[in-house]
């Protein structure tokens, strides 16, 4: 078989356009190379706060862009960003590269109400519902759809991401996330299925699914999808 090189490293087909932060990250988390079951790549875009994106910066597109045309130099087959924010910049990011990106687990909820009956809706859970505009939902192409979204701007949730040193207590975290989801259900029983923004929202997806019993689709559910079709493998069975 005839191979041919080009790259300094090979394997790592997703690439992930991090934001510069240094609070932990655990497994389930978009920065936690264990959250994987498959290699990934990393790139930290200097300077891209949290902050700056949830208050939608726009001198951070350019550095975003050099970070995709980067990753895509370096092999890497699709690109997806650390923060569902960056839906903002879908469009510019993905005619900057000639492989795809997926800014934002937000992409998700058009083909999750396609699922759900006429009468449901697609409830989306934030890490901060008042940053959380038509711009993002234009980019993620999910305006028309059916949909209730709740934050979790007042709770512990971002704290925790903010604090001096990095840490923070996962119970505290968990029981916000399940205390948000049941709130939503409860006040729209109409919701037939979850979609999180937040890329550190999926180490609590589980217990939110067991707390509400939806479907609970995140960043993680999008990033196996979109794997399973850059790296096919061959099926073996018998007739």
């Amino acid at each position: 078989m005839l191979v041919h090189g080009g790259y300094g490293n090979y394997g790592m087909a997703l690439g992930i356009l991090m934001l510069d932060s240094k609070f932990a990250r655990i497994p389930g988390d978009v920065g936690n190379a264990t959250t994987y079951d498959f290699p990934v790549m990393f790139k930290i875009i200097d300077g891209a706060g949290g902050d700056r994106v949830l208050n939608g910066d726009p001198t951070l597109l350019e550095p975003f862009l050099r970070g995709a045309k980067e990753l895509e130099a370096a092999g890497c087959k699709a690109i997806t960003t650390s923060c569902g924010f960056l839906a903002a910049f879908q469009k510019e990011l993905a005619a900057a590269v000639s492989v795809p990106v997926f800014t934002s687990s937000l992409m998700q909820a058009d083909l999750v109400s396609k699922m759900l009956r006429p009468d449901q809706k697609v409830g989306i859970i934030t890490a901060n519902a008042q940053a959380l505009g038509e711009k993002h939902f234009a980019g993620a192409g999910i305006e028309h759809v059916p949909k209730v979204v709740i934050g979790l701007e007042e709770t512990f949730f971002l704290d925790a991401f903010n604090s001096p040193d990095g840490s923070y207590d996962t119970d505290d975290l968990q029981r916000e996330m399940e205390n948000h989801a049941e709130k939503l259900v409860r006040e729209h029983p109409e919701i037939g299925a979850l979609v999180f923004e937040c890329t550190n929202m999926p180490p609590f997806a589980a217990a939110v699914q067991k707390k509400t019993g939806l479907p609970v689709f995140d960043y993680t559910t999008l990033a196996n999808y979109v794997y399973s079709a850059l790296v096919r493998k061959p099926f073996h069975g018998f007739l």
